[in-house]
């Protein structure tokens, strides 16, 4: 069993092992900017990151006795994602544990590469979200002055959920929101890098527009109809349209949104495989981490929807999968049918 187990997973590499490879490439612009933003601290936390994922590759497959695959990357992209999302003031235990976190238990517990049911970086950025929120979830300002080894002593804050959890808008430019210039996790904030990556990886086949397209626009359709700022509910729909956009701006910029619509999202193992189920399960991800937003107590709740929405995407994928053959066999007696009615 151990010996197909490994044989299917040399295959499976063959096939999407270039997916963790773009994507560990594509860390390189967004680590760029956030070394503009932090100085050097962001560089020497995702090398802690990245080289924490490759030891545990290494241990695994010395406990597991098989050749390791220097080709596979995806513990290292995994790595490099919870790195992303941390703030850069994060102190270098929780990183650490988040990056194990995710590579044993949200991958090497299920069988290692591609017989994971839940996306490995979610699953590592919650347990340090639930363990240590006062790390994960306060951030520095850009050009703040961090230490490279001790960072206690810089001011950290969390205004941007705290003034739109309290129904109020931001103040701060569509440029800066941007650029990335405001309190937010090292990878997340940079909305323009995030395009310009996402456009990059749908190039080379990375990901999927179904998945992300269906998953920004349902969260924007929601967040357009019923915004969570003091008073636009009430008012004609037309009358507050100005106002209902840069809701959707501040939403869709902030918290993650863009981050997970093009790092998480389109995981080879995770996402739904078929293009109806991509779409649905985009769908679902905008209705769950919206839910999330509103009425949970963390900013970025697109990771616990992540874990929640990949708890029934193979579900989706059998569904589709039985549906389009009962359709398929239903449409082959009816043509068999017709010949034999005209012979």
């Amino acid at each position: 069993m151990e010996e197909a187990l490994i044989q299917w997973q040399e295959q499976e590499l063959t096939q999407t092992g270039h997916y963790y490879k773009h994507i560990c490439w594509m860390v390189v612009p967004l680590l760029w900017m956030s070394c503009y933003f932090y100085g050097p601290r962001p560089l020497l936390l995702c090398g802690v990151a990245l080289l924490v994922g490759n030891l545990c590759d290494r241990l695994i497959s010395l406990l597991r006795r098989r050749v390791y695959q220097p080709k596979d990357y995806s513990n290292e992209s995994f790595a490099l994602i919870i790195a992303l999302l941390m703030p850069a003031t994060v102190d270098w235990y929780v990183l650490v544990a988040a990056v194990l976190a995710g590579v044993l238990i949200g991958k090497e517990v299920f069988g290692g590469y591609g017989s994971y049911p839940f996306h490995p970086a979610a699953v590592g950025y919650v347990v340090a979200a639930v363990s240590w929120p006062e790390q994960v979830f306060r951030y520095p300002q850009p050009y703040a002055s961090i230490p490279l080894w001790d960072a206690s002593g810089v001011a950290v804050s969390s205004t941007i959920s705290d003034t739109l959890r309290s129904g109020g808008t931001l103040n701060i430019s569509t440029l800066s929101l941007g650029l990335g210039e405001y309190a937010a996790p090292m990878g997340t904030g940079a909305a323009l890098v995030l395009v310009a990556c996402g456009l990059f990886l749908w190039v080379q086949k990375d990901i999927r527009l179904s998945a992300t397209l269906s998953f920004l626009i349902t969260s924007a359709v929601i967040v357009f109809l019923f915004p969570r700022q003091v008073g636009l509910d009430n008012g004609p729909l037309l009358m507050n349209l100005a106002f209902r956009l840069r809701c959707v701006r501040d939403e869709l910029l902030t918290g993650a949104m863009l981050f997970s619509a093009v790092f998480l999202l389109n995981e080879p193992y995770t996402c739904a495989h078929h293009r109806r189920g991509r779409i649905l399960y985009g769908v679902l991800m905008g209705v769950v981490t919206v839910s999330f937003r509103y009425f949970g107590v963390y900013e970025t709740g697109v990771c616990f929807a992540l874990l929640v929405v990949n708890s029934i995407s193979g579900w989706m994928d059998r569904t589709e999968t039985h549906l389009y053959a009962l359709l398929h066999s239903r449409k082959n007696a009816g043509d068999n049918a017709g010949k034999e009615g005209a012979e």
